[in-house]
C-alpha cells in the first residue's frame, strides 16, 4: 500500500462564518436555568476550528474516508457578538503517530478570540458509522 500523502508542514486553511442567533451561547441551553450570554458560543468556535483543520486534510482523503477530531485543546479569550464575521485558521504542525496535529485560531474584526490545537484521525466513514450504530 502506498504511503498516505499529507498536508505540507505549516500549510493553512480557513473557515469563515457570520455569527447568527443559533451560534450564540444563549442558544445552547436545554432546560430552564441553562442561561448563557448572547455571545459566540465556545462550542461553535470549536466546530469552526475543526472545519478549518478538516479542510487541510480533505485533499489527502481516499474515497470512503473522513477526518475526525479526536482531541481539542482550546482557549476562548474574547466575546464576539451576533452579526460579526469570525474566521478560523488551521496550520498543520505535524504528526503524532497516526494523528494529524493542527494549531488553530479564531479571530473576528477586533482580533483573536480563541486559539489552541486540534488532533485529527483519518477513518473509514462506513466503519465509523457502523460503530456508532452499535451504540444505539
Amino acid at each position: 500500500m502506498a504511503e498516505r500523502s499529507e498536508p505540507e508542514l505549516h500549510s493553512i486553511a480557513s473557515a469563515r462564518m457570520i455569527v447568527s442567533e443559533s451560534d450564540l451561547a444563549s442558544a445552547v441551553g436545554l432546560e430552564p436555568g441553562d442561561d448563557f450570554p448572547p455571545v459566540f458560543a465556545t462550542a461553535r468556535m470549536v466546530a469552526l476550528m475543526e472545519l478549518a483543520a478538516a479542510r487541510l486534510l480533505r485533499p489527502h482523503l481516499q474515497e470512503g474516508e473522513s477526518s475526525v477530531g479526536v482531541a481539542v485543546n482550546v482557549t476562548h479569550t474574547a466575546p464576539t457578538p451576533v452579526g460579526a464575521t469570525v474566521t478560523a485558521t488551521a496550520r498543520f504542525i505535524g504528526r503524532e503517530g497516526k494523528l494529524f496535529v493542527f494549531e488553530v485560531s479564531v479571530s473576528d474584526g477586533s482580533g483573536e478570540v480563541g486559539s489552541g490545537t486540534n488532533k485529527r484521525a483519518i477513518v473509514t466513514t462506513a466503519r465509523l458509522v457502523a460503530g456508532a450504530m452499535k451504540r444505539r
